[in-house]
């Protein structure tokens, strides 16, 4: 083993039922984007629907098709980038709830053979992908016209919030409250209303309406500048672990590098795990990592990088760089193995 990423089931179990509590009586849409955030889509919503998640966002048609044959019929799977024609109507044909933030997505569902579940998106400020206030009215006059017309079915209405501080996630409820009311004013009755991610959706109750979608909290990312993972009541369920691959008598050398998604920009920051305690890391090549010595090191001492068993965590490391959690943990390369903990393992 050279490198590799460990994923702790338990740990994942332990913070959907945090979210569960924490969110109820709304209920958790499990984001499943970029391949569960880089831990391997098809385990990770195995593991979730045991545990009772219905509900999953995809983010793209092609990952809630992933979903879907994995998870089969009964479950509830929203995607909100839908491109083409085409991409519409496969979501229809592969029952997948849309997000829809544009007229002509809506008219291309409309179209699509088969009834579409969609869920209408207004800008609430944020400027990603959603209906602008000035034209919503008309955007739901249509989406009511359509669904009397048997063409679509409005399933809900949501949209994105910056989450950037409390004034501003304000303001964005305001507008979001506001286009609940046109819904209605042009005889729409969603069922499902859906504003908040991780961190509204844990601080902010009035926030979460009928679904909470929630997905870096549920893999242990917390947001970078925000509470602690001990606060939130959660935990990182992956480590990356790397062997040691050589050893002389100013360094260690372990085989991880930039080219397996450790960012060359950490060098001299990032502070590893290793068998003696932690140790810093001097260089980033791209198929190595350079660290601080100790005494007894030998080639195949383990080495975790960043997780639940590190120093640090994914997001501790994005802290030192100005970045967020998310980008660390999705740098990790596809040919980096994912091995997930079993009880005999």
């Amino acid at each position: 083993m050279t490198a590799e990423l460990r994923i702790d089931p338990d740990a994942l179990r332990a913070n959907l039922a945090v979210i569960r509590d924490r969110i109820a009586p709304a209920d958790h849409m499990l984001v499943v984007k970029d391949e569960a955030y880089g831990h391997g889509l098809d385990e990770i919503v195995a593991i979730a629907w045991a545990e009772g998640v219905r509900w999953f966002g995809a983010f793209d048609v092609r990952t809630g098709r992933q979903v879907r044959a994995e998870l089969g019929p009964e479950a509830r799977i929203f995607v909100w980038i839908v491109a083409t024609a085409a991409e519409a109507q496969l979501a229809v044909t592969s029952d997948l709830d849309v997000g829809v933030g544009d007229a002509a997505l809506l008219e291309d569902l409309a179209a699509a053979d088969g009834r579409a579940r969609v869920h209408l998106k207004i800008d609430t400020g944020l400027h990603r992908n959603g209906v602008r206030a000035e034209e919503w009215p008309a955007f739901v006059e249509r989406a009511a016209q359509l669904e009397r017309a048997g063409s679509i079915e409005v399933i809900g209405v949501w949209s994105h919030i910056a989450e950037a501080s409390d004034s501003e996630d304000d303001t964005a409820r305001d507008a979001f409250e506001k286009a609940l009311r046109d819904a209605e004013d042009a005889g729409l009755r969603p069922r499902l209303r859906h504003l908040a991610a991780s961190a509204a959706g844990f601080a902010r109750p009035e926030f979460r309406y009928d679904l909470v979608r929630i997905g870096a909290f549920a893999y242990g990312i917390r947001s970078a500048g925000g509470p602690e993972e001990a606060e939130l009541g959660i935990r990182p369920i992956s480590s990356l672990v790397a062997t040691v691959s050589g050893v002389d008598g100013d360094s260690v050398t372990i085989g991880i590098g930039s080219a397996d998604g450790v960012p060359s920009i950490l060098a001299g920051r990032l502070v590893v795990s290793t068998p003696a305690g932690p140790r810093t890391v001097r260089r980033i090549d791209p198929y190595g990592c350079v660290i601080d010595p100790w005494p007894t090191a030998s080639r195949g001492d383990e080495v975790v990088i960043f997780g639940a068993d590190g120093a640090m965590s994914a997001t501790d490391a994005a802290e030192l760089v100005g970045t967020i959690g998310e980008e660390i943990a999705l740098r990790v390369a596809p040919t980096i193995l994912r091995h997930f903990r079993t009880a005999e393992n």
